[in-house]
């Protein structure tokens, strides 16, 4: 455990005026606080907040900051509050605390959009201050080395949260270390065989790549000697998970990827980094279109480094990256690297540094667009894990896109009426299309016209959260505009049937009144808006404002059409396990599956109300579920008595050898599932693609299918379609 004394003698190296007194009183008051408390693997507590202090000072952070990795479990695992530490430690420690408290109740995963809701708060509060986000990571660190003592389903829920949310985060914020080692740490539990597999590959061949790596780095060092330069010339193996990701992207075994092994070359000044880029070229070949020229360009997250990939000794490709040492520091540490100490003890970033964690910002700017918290997760998602690709303006402004992005997300990036207008794009003085995708160094000038509009396609090649929020939040406004129009002419119709004058209603504010207490709206425009998208039934405001006679004997409607306030919304289906969903409670609702996502019992599910089809069924992370409107999603969940069987796919990459669709099928066979369709194409890269439709029952079921094909021999990647 780390014990206090070398947590300040950590602190005092980076920070000589450090206050000594505070760190040791926080260091007293958390283990006093955590006294009795034992971690999952028997150990006490308190050494979880120690390690995480540990952390946050080989980052060297600030005071603050070590303080509250100290304290950061007190006011969620304790009797203290955060009065009690703003009371012990002063407000800047304890409004730290409680933002990392407040982060730490968030489940990523969690099927309720309140925690979505949650985290689009903490965006909030993270762009206020940085360190109650770096904090956090420090903790997720530490849970994250120690995640064999958890249940199995709470290691694959941490895992993926850290996956999907923590290491992209540490990323745009350009710690590199933590970054690698989280994304291994999770493919550890997230996908046990495959890291096996490729660990055990990497450890079979560690001795001849030490060698190897030992040889290109006295061959480079005395390279650059004899031209002048002091360089440090280190190199490793890519880590775990970013060889695995090598093998799915170019659909290959290990031994088919080339240049796993980097290295790193730290020379004194930026001239120094392109001079010895020259010396390496003129020492081997470089591989062409493999350069990247990150000096130049940094990264969103303030990265900078040149790299180049080359046919090194035995035509072994190798990547060289050159940096100087202080780009080096900015890449393992990111923001942390760019921490000023005031005089006083204090920390703060640089206001020019600051700027350049401009993605925080714009989170903000476009929570506020999106009114479904669980779309601005999902949009998060996909900002976090985004490839860079740079291009310009025509007055040679740099814009940052996510790879894959369009002329589209151009114009919205630069303001929303040029978005909703764009016709095309000139790129490099040629005339391109919508679906365009940018590449590195364009210049793009937009070409608009007045009569264009945000088109529904438009959704299925965007690349941006920012595009999508703004082309889904045009197309919602035009829908509510239909509605709105259809809802005046179906209340408007009813009306006449029961020779109500519709004009009068809408001027009788007590009427009104009346309709939005009993059916549950605020506004007219809800209401007529409702009835156009088929959530409320006209009739309904009917029997509000004529209420049907007590003897019933004329008002009172046929049984059989007495639905309620979901009149109109869904139909009852005799068989159970037709549908087998239940909606607020009611089950048997008319039901269709999306073949978009096609779900599975066990999927989490979103239902979306269709005019006429009941509802259709998408998995919550369906993008097609996104377009929807939110007002016309219900939530909804599978019947857990009705039994199910739905037809679904699974894509096999396979190596092309004799023998492994029998292989194969009889895995399906073992399985006891039978195939319905079997697609299967080879390929001239030496693989061979494989789709199969079968009948399923739930996604319980499918996991096993899925584990077991991923163990044959010769299945390169099992996915479903």
């Amino acid at each position: 455990m780390v014990n206090v004394e070398d947590l300040i003698g950590r602190v005092r190296i980076y920070q000589p005026n450090v206050d000594a007194k505070l760190i040791g009183r926080a260091y007293e008051y958390s283990a006093k606080a955590h006294d009795g408390q034992l971690r999952k693997s028997g150990d006490p507590y308190f050494i979880h907040p120690a390690s995480v202090a540990g952390i946050i000072a080989d980052l060297r952070l600030d005071t603050a900051s070590i303080c509250a990795g100290l304290l950061h479990d007190v006011v969620e695992d304790t009797l203290a509050t955060t009065a009690d530490i703003e009371r012990e430690f002063g407000g800047e420690i304890a409004e730290l605390v409680d933002g990392v408290t407040k982060l730490s109740k968030i489940n990523f995963t969690s099927k309720e959009d309140r925690q979505a809701e949650n985290f689009r708060k903490m965006v909030v509060a993270m762009a206020r201050d940085i360190r109650v986000l770096l904090v956090k990571l420090c903790d997720r660190v530490d849970n994250m080395r120690t995640l064999e003592h958890m249940k199995p389903e709470a290691q694959e829920r941490i895992a993926r949260e850290t996956m999907e949310i923590y290491a992209p985060l540490a990323n745009r914020l350009g710690i590199q270390a933590f970054k690698s080692e989280l994304e291994d740490l999770s493919f550890r539990w997230l996908d046990p065989d495959g890291y096996t597999e490729v660990a055990n590959a990497v450890q079979k061949t560690k001795k001849e790549r030490d060698r190897y790596i030992a040889d290109v780095c006295k061959t480079l060092s005395s390279r650059l000697a004899e031209q002048g330069f002091a360089a440090d010339v280190t190199g490793r193996a890519k880590h775990n998970y970013s060889i695995w990701r090598k093998m799915k992207q170019q659909e290959s075994t290990i031994e088919q990827i080339y240049d796993i092994i980097a290295f790193r070359v730290c020379v004194e000044s930026v001239s120094d980094c392109y001079a010895a880029l020259g010396v390496i070229h003129s020492k081997w070949t470089p591989v062409p279109g493999r350069f990247k020229d990150y000096i130049a360009l940094p990264k969103p997250n303030m990265y900078q480094s040149l790299h180049t990939t080359v046919i090194g000794p035995g035509r072994e490709r190798v990547e060289v990256q050159i940096r100087t040492s202080e780009m080096h520091r900015v890449a393992e540490q990111g923001i942390a690297a760019h921490w000023k100490y005031k005089e006083k003890g204090g920390g703060g970033i640089a206001q020019q540094d600051a700027e350049k964690f401009g993605w925080l910002r714009q989170l903000m700017e476009w929570q506020k667009d999106l009114k479904d918290p669980a779309e601005f997760l999902e949009g998060v998602k996909v900002d976090l894990f985004q490839d860079e690709v740079y291009v310009f303006t025509p007055t040679g402004e740099v814009r940052v896109f996510p790879r894959g992005a369009t002329p589209v997300d151009f114009a919205f990036s630069i303001h929303s009426q040029l978005g909703e207008h764009v016709t095309g794009a000139r790129v490099n003085g040629k005339l391109e299309p919508l679906r365009y995708k940018l590449r590195n160094g364009d210049v793009i000038e937009i070409v608009t016209s007045p009569n264009q509009a945000p088109s529904k396609d438009w959704l299925d090649f965007v690349g941006t959260t920012r595009a999508r929020a703004k082309i889904r939040n045009f197309l919602r406004q035009e829908q509510r505009d239909k509605s709105l129009r259809l809802g005046r002419e179906l209340l408007e119709r009813e009306f006449q049937k029961s020779q109500i004058s519709f004009s009068k209603f809408m001027k009788n504010d007590n009427e009104q009144r009346k309709c939005f207490e009993s059916l549950k709206v605020g506004t007219q425009e809800e209401l007529l808006i409702g009835i156009g998208y088929g959530k409320i039934d006209p009739r309904d405001v009917v029997h509000v404002v004529a209420p049907p006679q007590e003897n019933g004997a004329a008002s009172q409607p046929p049984e059989q059409l007495r639905e309620g306030r979901l009149a109109g919304l869904v139909r009852k289906v005799i068989k159970r396990d037709e549908g087998g969903i239940r909606l607020n409670g009611i089950d048997d609702v008319l039901v269709r599956y999306a073949r978009c996502c096609n779900p599975l019992p066990g999927d989490d599910i979103l239902g979306f109300i269709t005019r006429g089809r009941g509802i259709t069924i998408h998995r919550r992370g369906c993008q097609k579920a996104f377009d929807t409107d939110p007002e016309r999603r219900v939530e909804i969940a599978w019947d857990s008595k009705a039994k199910i069987n739905r037809a679904v796919q699974l894509k096999i990459m396979t190596a092309n050898r004799p023998g492994i669709l029998a292989t194969v099928g009889q895995t399906f066979n073992e399985l006891g599932i039978n195939i319905s369709e079997a697609n299967c194409r080879a390929g001239d890269d030496g693989k061979a693609v494989n789709v199969f439709t079968f009948v399923c029952s739930d996604l319980n079921q499918l996991k096993n299918v899925m584990k077991s094909l991923s163990k044959v021999q010769g299945v390169v990647a099992v996915e479903r379609v």
